[in-house]
């Protein structure tokens, strides 16, 4: 069987340009997981794109399955992109990879509208500890596998604040998505407040 990441990776530099960095991190008892660094790719310039490569080496495993299916199953990697030079960002790459790791460490599945916590900031002095997995196919379109592998869907990670995770789990990842609309925030700016949730 093709080793998957040369594929999603070849997927992710048509879709965002070469990576100007790279940087692997292993934890004990998983993969490594790359994240790659992207600036100034496609259509906004300011912005810096980091994507993990290696989460989806592994299809992800229901956490109630007895036995992990080591072929069938949702394969993902994670993107996250923020506006260049407000903020440290690049101290994102090790949360980003703990993310990456998460379905191996914890079983868990990752899908959109679920919000994934690191319990520290994301980047020095940056106001979001967690992230609301988003709908993919905007930014890197899913990329299809030979039977019987399930696509890649490359998913977009929006930063929120704690007062907003915690609204989100009240009233639902749409609520919130339409809280950030209706105010126009900017959910690329690396240090934005939290939206208005009275």
């Amino acid at each position: 069987m093709a080793d998957v990441l040369p594929l999603v990776e070849a997927r992710l530099c048509s879709a965002l340009g070469a990576p100007d960095a790279r940087a692997a991190i292993t934890f004990l008892g998983t993969d490594r997981v790359e994240v790659l660094r992207f600036r100034g790719a496609g259509p906004d310039p300011d912005l810096v794109r980091y994507a993990t490569l290696g989460m989806s080496a592994q299809p992800m495993a229901d956490p109630t399955a007895t036995l992990a299916d080591p072929v069938k199953g949702p394969r993902a990697e994670l993107i996250i992109s923020v506006r260049a030079g407000l903020a440290d960002t690049d101290k994102v790459l090790r949360p980003l990879a703990v993310l990456a790791a998460s379905p191996q460490v914890e079983g868990v599945i990752v899908a959109p509208g679920a919000s994934l916590d690191v319990g520290d900031p994301l980047w020095p002095g940056a106001p979001f500890t967690s992230v609301l997995v988003a709908e993919p196919g905007g930014l890197v379109e899913d990329l299809e596998l030979d039977e019987p592998l399930d696509p890649v869907r490359f998913l977009p990670l929006l930063p929120m604040t704690p007062n907003e995770a915690a609204w989100k789990r009240v009233h639902g990842a749409g609520a919130l998505q339409e809280r950030w609309l209706t105010h126009g925030t900017d959910l690329r700016d690396p240090l934005r407040g939290a939206v208005p949730l009275d």
